[in-house]
């Protein structure tokens, strides 16, 4: 089959699609396949379509190569000729090519409703999990300027685990003293940057919690997938066209409460459900975990505050609650070369004007006198 009837094949397939009142699978898509080409297609030629129809249809099109490679972290898409992606490394420019700004816009459009949402001029936005667990962040004209913008971070392949750590150079040390704070149920938070490894280092501690617990964690998107035999999850949920049905973190960390949790876990504190988590933690629920978007170890007491300022709660009351319930603070980022790592591990203590992370170990200095703060709060719940 030459190339300009193949393309001319899929392009009435997909309109087809776009048509269809139902859900067009994988058998539906071979049907309409045969049919548009009046059943003058062989077996081979039809598998070949298939698979590029798929793509095309209820994939990522040109993307789908790069989000089923099981290094990729991240795909980002600034242009039709001008596709980057993250390897772990950093990112890199590649060299696919996705057509023209009609394409770019169709494709954030098309995974856009393959997440359930819409994306149009009254929505030129959306934030939403695909089927398979990645997660898509895309906007459309007039938010972007000259052509849809998008980025869908992947679900790893392969779980990783401290071992991987180790074996980029993570003192072993270190390893095991995250490991004791987790059996501990030291209540913890892990910081960093966007795509610095938080909830990758989150779901590789969460595994080391005791079988015999319950683990109940509240996630914007489904991210967190430890290998833990007692995990379950609630995910939130936006509002929908008529502007009603939306499912806040706060609303699921009030909900986690009921579900008679050993440890509460939030998968990204970014709102006013801050309070509900350190009100959890400071009632018996030991052991709780989330990650916060701060720049290093010292800024999550600020950044803690202002996200609980959101609920209209006092700044001395925030930082009352966050001293209580909060036991350590781990920092995760990139080094040069753009591998992720733990960067920090502090003991978060309370003075007399605002709670203070005490460095207890560090990427460059190592550990520090200040270890033995840390060392007290894990025998004290021996």
């Amino acid at each position: 089959m030459s190339g300009t009837r193949r393309d001319a094949l899929i392009a009435a397939v997909r309109r087809r699609c776009a048509d269809a009142d139902d859900v067009v699978d994988t058998v539906r898509l071979a049907a309409l396949i045969r049919e548009e080409a009046n059943g003058l297609i062989s077996d081979r030629e039809l598998l070949e379509v298939l698979t590029e129809a798929e793509a095309e249809v209820l994939g990522a099109g040109p993307l789908e190569a790069l989000l089923n490679t099981w290094d990729v972290t991240d795909v980002l898409v600034n242009g039709p000729n001008d596709v980057w992606v993250d390897q772990g490394g950093g990112l890199r420019r590649t060299a696919i090519r996705l057509g023209g700004p009609e394409e770019v816009t169709d494709l954030a459009k098309r995974l856009a409703a393959r997440a359930g949402r819409r994306l149009d001029a009254a929505h030129p936005w959306v934030d939403a999990t695909l089927p398979d667990g990645c997660r898509l962040h895309a906007v459309i004209p007039p938010i972007a300027a000259d052509c849809a913008l998008l980025s869908v971070r992947t679900m790893r392949r392969r779980t990783l685990s401290l071992s991987d750590l180790l074996a980029d150079g993570l003192d072993p040390a270190v390893a095991d003293l995250l490991v004791e704070i987790v059996r501990a149920r030291l209540s913890f938070l892990v910081s960093g940057g966007t795509g610095s490894g938080k909830t990758t280092l989150l779901s590789m501690l969460l595994e080391h919690v005791d079988p015999t617990e319950r683990v109940v964690i509240a996630e914007d998107a489904d991210e967190l997938r430890p290998h833990h035999p007692h995990t379950v999850k609630i995910l939130s949920r936006p509002s929908n066209i008529e502007g009603s049905g939306e499912l806040t973190l706060r609303m699921l960390v009030r909900q986690a409460l009921r579900m008679r949790p050993d440890r509460i876990v939030v998968g990204e504190v970014r709102g006013a459900e801050v309070i509900e988590l350190l009100m959890a933690l400071n009632t018996g629920h030991q052991g709780g975990a989330g990650t916060v978007h701060a720049n290093s170890v010292a800024d999550v007491p600020a950044r803690i505050r202002a996200l609980g300022m959101l609920a209209d709660i006092s700044a001395e009351a925030i930082d009352a609650q966050l001293t209580s319930a909060v036991d350590v603070l781990v920092h995760v980022g990139r080094d040069q070369a753009g591998i992720r790592g733990v960067h920090q591990i502090a003991v978060l203590e309370a003075t007399e004007h605002a709670p203070v992370a005490t460095t207890v170990w560090g990427r460059e200095s190592g550990f520090t006198k200040d270890v033995a703060l840390l060392a007290d709060v894990l025998e004290g719940r021996r």
